[in-house]
């Protein structure tokens, strides 16, 4: 039996004014990635990567071109429904962690199923068990203040997990981490990977692009 693409793009384009003019950000991309992939989206600064990142995200449209998200055309669906997708279906790492400073671990990493609030019951436990297996059992009760840059982002992690999502979106993971502790976040997403979490990260790191299992490079809007 053929699997079908978790991500699909065909003929994806995306278009900004500004300055009186039309940018265009992203050129016909044309991208599938399968169920249990890891790529890394790799390319210089302005090439494009975060904005194909936050469309795979449902966090902006296309103007052209069409997006199947787990086979279900999601180019035109409403606010609405794109949120109740990101929800069920998409974690979501940043470079910034984006976690609120007045919450403590626990309640950031419990934070996105108040969209769901059915789940809040089990998803206190869950949350329990993901910060035990990222190490951070220990930081439950503290507050973003007092954890360190990849203390922060291991808590971001189990964020993004929570909800056991079938796709994991990273924007630049490692960009304000040293090298260490940017090797252990990699350890992180190799092991996600190993057990079967499909991963897109855009990094602009070739050595963090090592890692993922295939690699495409952005250039001006364009896969080569």
């Amino acid at each position: 039996m053929n699997q079908s693409p978790l991500v699909q793009l065909r003929g994806l384009s995306r278009t900004y004014y500004r300055g009186g003019k039309d940018i265009r950000a992203l050129k016909e991309v044309d991208l599938s990635v399968f169920p249990g992939s890891f790529l890394a989206v790799t390319g210089p600064s302005g090439s494009g990567k975060s904005t194909l990142l936050q469309i795979i995200g449902c966090l902006e449209r296309p103007t052209e071109g069409q997006y199947l998200l787990d086979e279900q055309d999601v180019s035109y669906l409403d606010d609405k429904d794109l949120s109740a997708l990101r929800g069920e279906k998409i974690g979501f790492v940043f470079q910034a962690f984006h976690l609120l400073p007045t919450l403590t671990v626990r309640e950031n990493v419990i934070l996105p199923l108040f969209y769901r609030p059915a789940d809040i019951p089990k998803g206190e436990k869950r949350a329990t068990e993901l910060l035990d297996k990222l190490s951070m059992a220990h930081r439950v009760d503290h507050f973003p203040h007092e954890l360190s840059g990849g203390e922060m982002q291991r808590v971001a992690i189990a964020r993004a997990l929570i909800g056991n999502p079938r796709l994991l979106l990273a924007d630049e993971p490692t960009g304000n981490l040293d090298s260490v502790t940017s090797e252990d976040v990699m350890k992180i997403f190799c092991s996600l990977h190993r057990h079967g979490m499909t991963i897109i990260m855009v990094t602009h790191d070739p050595q963090m692009a090592l890692v993922a299992q295939r690699k495409v490079e952005l250039q001006d809007g364009c896969l080569v």
